[in-house]
């Protein structure tokens, strides 16, 4: 697969008496890869997004900044958890997404809940999986659930990111697993 959208699973769901419902992609402002081919084949075909890391594993929560080590305790500080963050802890992205705070400030809004009004501006995305390590965070990422961002403020988010936000479908199929343990 090169990361299109492919409506075989669809068809075989069909075949065995049931409707999908969902698609599970990664989806934020930093990667859009779905927008192009899985939203409209997935509009067509009645089936939603419930996407997951619309924070960019945290990234766009603005708490990176560039030329800076990740704090202790963060992500981005933790061995493990960390390396899987590669594509966005580099100093074009880091600087670009730093562009976005007086955009959340301008809509009222943090850094996490314009990521995540964000998402959810996208009208096939019917839910956002987001992860909390406090309570606190997971107070503030609901404050994005019914935002409606102008169009002024998705212009202003799509300028501040122009040339870091992955928008490749292929970069899909270079992510995911060669194989899967069932």
């Amino acid at each position: 697969m090169d990361g299109r959208a492919d409506p075989r699973g669809h068809r075989y769901a069909q075949e065995l008496g049931f409707q999908l419902i969902s698609s599970q992609p990664q989806y934020s402002m930093l990667w859009r890869v779905i927008e192009d081919e899985v939203v409209p084949t997935c509009r067509e075909l009645g089936i939603s997004q419930i996407v997951w890391s619309p924070m960019a594993q945290g990234v766009l929560s603005g708490k990176y900044e560039p030329g800076q080590a990740p704090k202790e305790g963060t992500r981005a500080a933790h061995e493990e958890a960390g390396g899987s963050m590669g594509d966005f802890m580099n100093e074009r992205v880091l600087t670009a997404v730093q562009e976005l705070k007086p955009i959340a400030a301008d809509a009222g809004l943090s850094m996490p809940a314009l990521a995540i009004a964000w998402v959810l501006q996208n009208d096939n995305v019917a839910a956002a999986l987001v992860g909390a390590s406090r309570p606190e965070q997971l107070e503030e990422n609901v404050k994005a659930v019914g935002v409606k961002l102008e169009e002024s403020i998705m212009q202003r988010i799509d300028a501040a990111l122009s040339g870091v936000s992955e928008r490749d479908p292929g970069k899909t199929a270079e992510r995911a697993p060669k194989t899967r343990v069932c």
